[in-house]
């Protein structure tokens, strides 16, 4: 990812400000950075703060700090099982810089594992072409049996720690307005913004709790979107030999940035940050009903030298949610077992096949949600160490008015208060919820769509909706018997009606 992408997808700048900036570079010289400066479109400590964070590019095999026996066995099964023949599909596979990969491709031919086949087009100019030996088909199998991991080339277990620690995700400064702005469109009371802000700062864990269907995910995965910094997730991690694959394409998500017009100089390409490393936004990890313990852990048993990273380690500097907790095929006392220490202490420990151990920074921002009640499902000991805990109660018949209110606006339902009194007088035994509405009103249109009426909310459609709501209804809810369909729709005064507002408030289910 080069400088002025970066600062793009941070917000710092627009594409706009980048190609400006280039153009001053063009008539004055010096860096981007210095020009971006200059035009007061980013201050020095917003600079500094941006690249503090980003891993640099190494300039040397040594600044890879993986040993040159690996990077070469790199090389050499990516030549037998990718077929790469020039230097620049090596480095693009491997990526590091293309000096770096014509020192490990000169050391090869020195060792007559490859040997050079003659130069291709490439472009506008020539390439030569590699090829392996005998000697190296022989030495790419070895590297194989080693471990059959063949992609980029992984960082240290060192720089992975502190690339971890460097990204906290209590780094997000989050405020009270970035909350409200991120709960957009949500009907959320002030109390339940002035709890989560401190939880969410503070990146540690949160329990939601309270009846089904009262918003506990859809608040969680809103949290998750709030998220602006990027985080550089590694490709590959070498522990001990070994190759843990930490960046997933289902779970992580790349920055994309607008198109920077790179024919205005060449500076994007020359400030660059370590391409072994992925521009990604905050993970955000879901795990319901299908979560197992042993994906918290490295596989046992024999795997090839590659591992995959556990679940959590996939969600480090973002956000790992556990729906539907007490409901996985662990008891939860037995999640507490695996987690309390590094809850506690913010270090994981992951052990090898071989039984060696290592040591991870344990950030991330915990959020278990729940419909059952908490003292019955987790012990007090996993309880204490939850820092925060927030249930989420029933709407009140206020909240419950406005959130029915968007539901049927945003599907062009024409209704009356009369209606909404009815639904919430038929659901007092059952409770409100923040779901009904919109499962409510989804019925409501579809029945006006099968029987070709007009989008509004009557009573008996209304009534049929609940019986779908709930199947234990009692029937003769509405004082009609015998309806024709045109008694669906009764020509009553369209004064009554509330007809579907532009600008719908919104609700949490």
């Amino acid at each position: 990812m080069r400088l002025g992408e970066m600062l793009v997808a941070r917000g710092l700048v627009t594409a706009a400000d980048i190609e400006f900036a280039l153009q001053r570079q063009q008539a004055y010289g010096g860096r981007l950075r210095d020009n971006l400066v200059a035009l007061d479109l980013l201050s020095e400590e917003q600079l500094s703060a941006a690249i503090e964070g980003t891993p640099p590019v190494p300039s040397s095999l040594e600044e890879t700090g993986i040993h040159e026996t690996m990077l070469l066995g790199l090389v050499l099964k990516l030549m037998l099982r990718e077929r790469a023949e020039t230097a620049v599909q090596i480095a693009n596979h491997l990526k590091l810089h293309r000096r770096l990969v014509d020192q490990l491709v000169s050391e090869l031919v020195k060792q007559r594992l490859v040997q050079a086949l003659g130069s291709g087009s490439a472009g506008v100019g020539l390439l030569l072409r590699y090829g392996l030996s005998e000697q190296g088909r022989a030495a790419a199998r070895e590297a194989e049996e080693e471990n059959e991991y063949v992609g980029p080339a992984p960082v240290t277990l060192q720089a992975f720690q502190h690339q971890i620690e460097q990204q906290r995700i209590s780094n997000e400064a989050l405020d009270v307005d970035a909350l409200r702005q991120g709960f957009g469109g949500l009907v959320i009371s002030e109390e339940y913004i002035r709890r989560l802000l401190p939880a969410v700062r503070s990146g540690r864990s949160i329990l939601l709790f309270g009846p089904p269907g009262n918003g506990k995910t859809t608040l969680a995965t809103r949290i998750g979107q709030m998220f602006k910094d990027v985080v550089y997730i590694p490709y590959a991690v070498e522990v001990g030999g070994k190759i843990m694959k930490v960046f997933d394409q289902s779970l992580h998500q790349p920055v994309v940035t607008e198109t920077i017009n790179t024919e205005l100089g060449s500076s994007l390409y020359v400030e660059t940050f370590d391409q072994r490393w992925v521009p990604c936004r905050r993970p955000v990890v879901v795990a319901g009903g299908e979560f197992t313990l042993d994906m918290l852990d490295l596989p046992r048993g024999p795997n090839n030298g590659v591992y995959d990273a556990p679940l959590h380690v996939k969600a480090f500097n973002g956000m790992f949610l556990i729906d539907d907790f007490g409901r996985q095929q662990f008891r939860p006392d037995e999640l507490l077992n695996r987690w309390i220490v590094p809850m506690e202490s913010r270090v994981d420990y992951l052990k090898l096949s071989t039984g060696a151990s290592f040591s991870l920074p344990f950030d991330v921002l915990l959020v278990f949600s729940t419909n059952l009640k908490p003292a019955d499902l987790i012990d007090p000991a996993f309880l204490r160490r939850i820092q925060y805990k927030l249930k989420l109660d029933a709407p009140e018949p206020e909240e419950y008015r406005q959130i029915f209110a968007s539901a049927a606006a945003s599907r062009s339902l024409a209704f009356s208060e009369e209606v909404i009194d009815y639904v919430i007088e038929q659901l007092a035994p059952f409770g409100l919820a923040y779901y009904q509405p919109k499962f409510i009103c989804d019925q409501v249109k579809e029945s006006c769509k099968c029987l070709n009426l007009p989008p509004r909310m009557t009573p008996e459609l209304a009534a049929d909706a609940l019986r779908n709501l709930y199947f234990d209804i009692a029937d003769g809810t509405v004082p009609v018997t015998e309806r024709r369909v045109a008694d669906l729709c009764p020509l009553a005064d369209d004064s009554d009606l509330i007809e579907p507002s532009p600008a719908p408030i919104g609700a949490l289910a």
